[in-house]
């Protein structure tokens, strides 16, 4: 199949946009365009959904990548058998473009731009303009110059009499994942030429409108992996490999959609996505203006992410965890790392731990939130993609020995804290800030959704133990309760 991230996502997508409306008699066509090696066809025959005279399918793409994929299928025994023998009615493979013909699977060598020839070669392979007919374009038309594939969405709303338009690619070029996502096209001599002149969902309807199509509905690929995959699906997904970058995931679902364009008089006329209100990309909230300065050359050590950075002191920030390199080799850091500012310039410190023998554990994703002046708590956080920290810990700044040679950084001391008494604190990708109490808010662990609920911590002034409490109220909000005698967080 394709790569780029959502390709399972995409074929579910696919098989759930197969019009439900259609008659069941009828022999409906499918037609692939700029298919590659895409192996979609070949999942669908295995799922028994094309086949036994319910679709027969056209894949088209330029004539070396088809004689290339051909020949896959010919020398590698079971996708042989899938496409199954030629059908009687079905023309030889050596006849023009057709580069392998099955049961119910047609392969054609055509480019795209070229529309006589496509539709010269689609007639001569059996497809016929007056049946139902699915038209795929998965992540193709950007690569072609906008009038021409204008010029196909164009031809095709005219050869077809009744039709589906299914397309999937990519959307908003302009915030920072869209510049990133363009770069990367480019450097790879594949630009996505119509992305500038297309850039959302309405742009592109207004497109297939133009071109001659009757209805258009598009979504972005974060409502239809919500709406549209069922939770035993998502947690089959999410159970394949440890995985929790859910922001990065959600940020390229963000920039994907798909849309679905259709034309004819017994066309069933329900949206597709029935239940889902399509609704036009409304930006960003807003901008915060900011100055950017080069790092001082004195400033080492901080290629680092997953980490976190607290104002420890007026003139140290102090950088705790983190994966990045350490001596030549990527790993989970266990060092601590203080920029001091010394006569108006940053520099780097080394971290010199109170306790000797002592070490960050080499959590990541957590948070560390300052109370007061030299003085933070460390919250949650994980040890690998499934061991989340259990024990919350302290960080406290002391003041260096004046009998001693001076340290070249800061010395900090590292405390596990008591454990919180009947409350998980497992999470990770979590915020915390204090308030009347210590807050922590979301993350998730291992396959389990995303908190909702926030927590508070205090300190019982009894025992000087850590005990906390959350309840859940009514809306999005939850409301918190704190019982028995609670005092604001300070240091111990």
């Amino acid at each position: 199949g394709r790569g780029g991230g959502g390709g399972g996502l995409r074929e579910g997508g696919v098989v759930s946009l197969r019009p439900p409306c259609l008659p069941p008699l009828l022999s409906p066509q499918v037609v692939s365009l700029g298919a590659g090696l895409d192996s979609l066809y070949f999942c669908l025959k295995a799922r028994g959904l094309v086949g036994g005279g319910r679709a027969v399918f056209f894949e088209v793409d330029f004539p070396d990548v088809t004689a290339r994929k051909a020949a896959l299928i010919a020398a590698h025994g079971p996708l042989a058998a899938l496409a199954g023998p030629r059908h009687h009615g079905a023309p030889p493979p050596e006849a023009g473009a057709l580069h392998f013909a099955g049961e119910d699977y047609r392969l054609l060598g055509v480019d795209l731009a070229e529309l006589s020839k496509l539709e010269e070669a689609l007639r001569c392979a059996g497809l016929d303009p007056q049946a139902p007919t699915m038209l795929l374009a998965e992540v193709v038309l950007p690569y072609m110059d906008v009038e021409r594939s204008d010029a196909l969405i164009q031809w095709a709303a005219r050869h077809f009499s009744r039709a589906w338009f299914v397309l999937y690619e990519q959307i908003h070029p302009d915030d920072p994942f869209g510049h990133v996502m363009q770069n990367h096209f480019q450097r790879c001599n594949s630009p996505l030429c119509s992305l500038a002149q297309y850039p959302d969902l309405k742009a592109q309807q207004r497109r297939f409108m133009q071109k001659g199509w009757a209805e258009c509905h598009a979504i972005d690929m974060n409502e239809f992996y919500n709406c549209f995959v069922s939770v035993e699906e998502q947690r089959r997904i999410q159970a394949l490999e440890p995985f929790d970058e859910f922001e990065e995931w959600h940020l390229k679902c963000s920039h994907y959609f798909i849309l679905v364009a259709s034309k004819g008089e017994e066309l069933c006329w329900a949206s597709p996505f029935p239940g889902v209100e399509e609704k036009a990309f409304t930006g960003f909230a807003g901008t915060v203006a900011v100055s950017v300065g080069t790092a001082d050359a004195g400033v080492t050590d901080l290629r680092r992410w997953g980490h976190r950075s607290v104002h420890m002191a007026p003139d140290v920030i102090l950088t705790t965890g983190g994966f990045g390199d350490c001596r030549g080799c990527h790993c989970r850091l266990t060092d601590l790392h203080a920029l001091i500012r010394r006569e108006g310039k940053w520099t780097s410190g080394d971290v010199c731990l109170a306790k000797s023998g002592e070490a960050w554990d080499g959590r990541l994703f957590h948070t560390v939130t300052l109370l007061q002046a030299g003085w933070a708590v460390v919250v949650g956080g994980r040890l690998s993609p499934v061991s989340p920290a259990r024990e919350a810990c302290r960080l406290r700044m002391l003041e260096a020995d004046s009998s001693a040679a001076p340290p070249s950084g800061p010395v900090v001391e590292l405390t596990q804290l008591p454990p919180v008494e009947d409350l998980a604190l497992l999470r990770w990708r979590h915020t915390a800030t204090e308030v009347v109490h210590q807050g922590s808010r979301g993350g998730s662990f291992a396959s389990r959704p995303p908190f909702s609920q926030c927590l508070w911590l205090g300190r019982r002034h009894s025992c000087g133990g850590w005990s906390g409490c959350h309840r859940e109220g009514p809306g999005q909000c939850p409301v918190f309760e704190a019982r028995g005698a609670w005092l604001p967080v300070v240091p111990c």
